[in-house]
């Protein structure tokens, strides 16, 4: 099949270099008029390629943004006693559990340990904040100006991370989303009804370019490692369609949910002013 068109891309890096602006004049900001210095800290309890990637490129955008971001490498039986103390420490505006945990059994007891006003990347049940993966989504599309209202949406991966919450967030606004999950008898039957996919399986290349509908709109929020390399949902003939909105192998989501991050870490900073 040939398709006459020209492929656009979701370019979020290019999103986020506006947003970095903005979050830059709030910092300095709460610097001038309060004396406060945002500050984020990190607990990771395991050594991990892609976690220390995740970690370099916060602490990289902490520095740009004027927010200091501290990583704290602990055993996960100490990781309790280190979230009380950040709790109570007055200068630490946001606390960040980087999953996965060690025992991911763990993870919903820790991360409901880290105080609401806190948790900034809203994984405890009673967190003041949206989570950074959905509201990057959200921006995302909401700055090339997808219509989301009068489309058939589908998630694909329903994660505690970015699928389940994205669904809530989405039904919140009134629109209407369908879900793929692991009981999905056949995704590509689903795929191929959808004009909007987002998926975030973390599960390498589970969309292929004959699962598409024309002019459908992908946004890969999947992230996994495979032969050494960072990869997606996404296969590589994906790419070799011209009728498709896709975001990039890299700069889509992922500027952005650091950005929606500290997002949430100004927004702690500043109700800290508040209060």
């Amino acid at each position: 099949m040939v398709y006459l068109a020209i492929m656009k891309v979701l370019n979020g890096k290019e999103l986020a270099e506006y947003i970095q602006e903005r979050q830059g004049a709030q910092v300095r900001a709460l610097r001038q008029a309060h004396d406060i210095l945002p500050k984020l800290s990190i607990i990771v309890t395991v050594e991990n390629p892609i976690i220390d990637l995740y970690m370099r490129l916060k602490q990289r955008y902490g520095l740009e943004l004027g927010v200091e971001v501290e990583v704290h490498r602990v055993d996960q039986a100490d990781a309790p006693a280190r979230i009380k103390r950040l709790n109570g420490d007055a200068g630490v505006h946001g606390i960040i559990i980087q999953l996965p945990l060690a025992d991911p059994s763990e993870t919903d007891m820790l991360v409901n340990l880290v105080a609401p006003e806190k948790d900034v990347d809203a994984l405890g049940s009673k967190a003041n904040y949206d989570p950074a993966t959905p509201m990057a989504i959200m921006w995302l599309l909401a700055g090339y100006n997808v219509d989301l209202k009068s489309k058939r949406i589908l998630l694909v991966g329903r994660g505690k991370l970015v699928g389940a919450p994205l669904e809530k967030m989405l039904l919140a606004s009134n629109i209407d989303v369908h879900v793929a999950d692991r009981d999905t008898v056949d995704l590509r039957a689903e795929t191929l009804e959808a004009d909007i996919i987002i998926t975030a399986t973390g599960s390498p290349a589970i969309i292929y370019a004959d699962m598409l509908k024309q002019g459908a709109v992908v946004v890969d929020a999947g992230v996994a490692s495979e032969d050494g390399k960072t990869v997606g949902d996404v296969a590589p003939d994906v790419f070799e369609r011209n009728d498709l909105t896709l975001t990039p192998v890299k700069g889509g989501v992922g500027p952005l949910t650091v950005c929606a991050l500290f997002d949430n870490v100004i927004r702690a900073a500043r109700a800290r002013v508040q209060e």
